[in-house]
């Protein structure tokens, strides 16, 4: 081969390798933790054996939340900024393919019949109903103020949304595409969970200091557990009866059992915990801390910080592919 042509062939396939995500060959054969950095606009990838971020590339303008197709065959990245949807691998991380025009997708997710992808649009006071066969809008429901997180009913005929402005949770028919019924709840309601028996819901108030519970079908207010200030998100341990919450403000995390509705423990978490995964065996705790661009990691036997790992700016979204089951 002359050697002008294998200089002009070097940085052909150079120029390629450059557009690959960063750390794909090492991601392919780790198991990953994905973090969404919001005001970095990019997505972290994290070797969790070794606890070392592979890569940070850049995906939609500000990154919030995810959700994973009905096949498993796809992590998908609302972005708000930009208002689209950045399609990645769960496995690899590698890029798949991005949808625009999804107006505001803070918080996403579909309908356990995987008829609905719901998009929660916080800052635009609406919910967005798309088919999710092919990601075509099909109703936009006004829910002011604020709506922000999400659970269904496992039959998927309803969709609760925390509207986090107006301090209230809206029920909304996913037969007929419409608000049944708004209840009020408290101050700045982000996280919400329904029970694995479907009876109550637990919403987390980021502006007090307490998990207000629900009857699921009437929405009225039935309990308040008290955690500690500023009680943001969820994250199910598996057994369908410990549940986590963060306690953003009061840098902690609590446990609460969701059959007596009581907390069992509370233990510190620093850098503002928000958003949190278990691992499949249930020894590690995975969470976002905003307010110091790292990801904890929290040895479940001890309750001790494991690890923390240093990412972009304001981590939120996190998903780990070995999770533990999310009930």
């Amino acid at each position: 081969m002359k050697k002008s042509l294998k200089n002009k062939y070097l940085n052909i396939l150079s120029a390629a390798l450059l557009c690959l995500p960063l750390g794909l060959p090492s991601a392919a054969l780790a198991q990953l933790a994905f973090v969404l950095n919001s005001n970095d606009d990019t997505l972290s990838l994290i070797d969790t054996k070794t606890y070392k971020e592979i890569s940070r590339t850049r995906v939609g303008r500000e990154p919030h939340h995810w959700a994973i197709t009905p096949d498993d065959k796809s992590l998908i990245i609302g972005s708000v900024q930009s208002n689209d949807l950045t399609f990645v691998d769960p496995v690899t991380g590698a890029f798949q393919k991005r949808i625009s025009k999804i107006s505001d997708p803070y918080q996403i997710g579909f309908s356990p019949d995987k008829k609905w992808l719901v998009s929660a649009s916080l800052a635009l006071d609406r919910t967005d109903i798309y088919s999710a066969d092919d990601y075509k809008l099909v109703k936009r429901i006004p829910t002011p103020r604020g709506p922000s997180h999400m659970a269904f009913s496992a039959d998927s005929s309803t969709v609760y949304i925390t509207l986090e402005r107006s301090n209230e949770v809206a029920f909304i028919d996913l037969a007929n595409h419409k608000v049944r019924s708004v209840h009020p709840v408290g101050k700045a309601p982000v996280g919400i969970w329904l029970t694995p028996d479907g009876k109550h819901l637990l919403v987390g108030l980021l502006g007090e200091d307490h998990v207000v519970v629900m009857d699921a079908k009437s929405g009225k207010i039935v309990k308040h557990i008290t955690t500690a200030k500023g009680t943001h998100n969820f994250a199910a341990l598996g057994d369908k009866r410990r549940l986590f919450v963060t306690n953003r403000v009061a840098n902690s995390i609590s446990i609460i059992d969701m059959n007596t509705l009581s907390v069992l423990e509370t233990f510190p978490v620093p850098g503002g915990p928000d958003d949190m995964e278990i691992t499949a065996d249930g020894k590690e705790l995975w969470v976002t801390s905003r307010w110091v661009q790292k990801v904890t990691v929290v040895d479940l036997e001890t309750r001790k910080v494991k690890q923390q790992i240093p990412v972009g700016r304001s981590p939120h979204g996190i998903y780990l592919r070995n999770h533990a089951p999310r009930e």
